[in-house]
């Protein structure tokens, strides 16, 4: 591995419950990241087609046969992506062409099988030989999620192999799951993919605290969106309408090292791509002290495993 290697957050908003502008625009915000030499270039939450802030922001939006709702649902349905489908292919030529590896949060449709009708919140992790090396679906849903996806499975509690060493990813309040993130200790992570609606302080306490309990570096990566972005059918609370520039979701992306210290300031209110050199010996030097996957995890005393699903999703590639 190459001792220092350049990583890219994109904390931008997308054009939200538009697929396809959403994804042409991660097309042109990962040429850019790549351009300016990353190699590894990470986007946030469901940033495919955006997180359903307005479940936190609108009134009745949990009504039962609320019209508005489920006009905003159907909508939110119709522009996710499907596993396979021409986004991911779109995403692995990408991930090819810039010879980068991809993390990108989306909205995942099931439409035939098992879980047909059911809406995921996946992370998606494309390598530079074109290939979708991850997919993890979000374990549980909290609180009002739950009006909008189903629950995932343990097949991407994995990491992957990648010049820059092994990447891993969670989302959200995964990171709150002891037993999920000791599986992704287990998993070798050298570089770590953390994504959020947005990194705000509790968000950042539980990225850095996995920084230092997995010994690797973390990315937490969050999104923008402003009130002006919330669906025409749902009006926001009255202490939001007045002003369609201020932020519901404000960003706050930031990268934490191994050792639990900050490599780049916590970025808010403000659409950029955060770029920073890891250096990858960093990793080794502080499992001197605290090896969780390793010593300190007992496997004399503790038993420990993952329980997946029978079955296999399809491998999604260039060829």
């Amino acid at each position: 591995m190459p001792s220092l290697f350049r990583v890219a957050i994109v904390q931008n908003s997308p054009a939200f419950l538009d697929l396809d502008a959403s994804l042409a625009k991660a097309i042109t915000l990962a040429a850019d990241a790549a351009a300016r030499g990353a190699r590894l270039i990470a986007f946030g939450e469901t940033w495919l087609p955006g997180y359903p802030a307005w479940l936190d922001h609108c009134a009745d939006v949990a009504l039962w046969d609320h019209r508005p709702s489920k006009n905003v649902f159907a909508r939110l349905r119709q522009n996710s992506l499907t596993v396979p489908g021409k986004e991911t292919k779109c995403l692995a030529q990408l991930a090819a062409d810039l010879k980068v590896t991809l993390v990108i949060g989306a909205n995942e449709r099931v439409e035939t099988g098992a879980g047909n009708g059911t809406l995921y919140n996946s992370l998606l992790t494309f390598t530079a030989d074109g290939h979708l090396a991850n997919h993890h679906r979000k374990l549980v849903p909290t609180y009002t999620e739950r009006l909008v996806w189903g629950q995932g499975d343990g097949r991407g509690l994995q990491s992957v192999p990648t010049p820059g060493g092994r990447v891993g990813a969670l989302i959200c309040w995964e990171h709150w799951m002891p037993l999920a993130r000791q599986a992704m200790h287990i998993a070798g992570e050298h570089i770590y993919v953390a994504v959020w609606p947005m990194v705000h302080q509790m968000h950042q306490i539980a990225s850095r605290h996995y920084a230092f309990e997995g010994r690797c570096f973390v990315l937490a990566a969050g999104m923008v969106m402003r009130v002006k972005d919330v669906p025409r059918e749902l009006p926001v609370t009255p202490e939001l309408a007045g002003d369609p520039e201020a932020f519901l979701l404000y960003g706050g992306s930031t990268i934490f090292g191994p050792d639990g210290r900050y490599v780049t300031e916590p970025v808010c209110e403000q659409e950029t791509i955060i770029i920073a050199d890891l250096d990858l010996d960093a990793p080794d030097r502080e499992r001197m002290t605290l090896d969780v996957s390793g010593h300190y995890g007992r496997p004399d005393l503790f038993t420990f495993r993952v329980v997946e699903p029978t079955g296999e999703r399809p491998a999604i590639g260039l060829t």
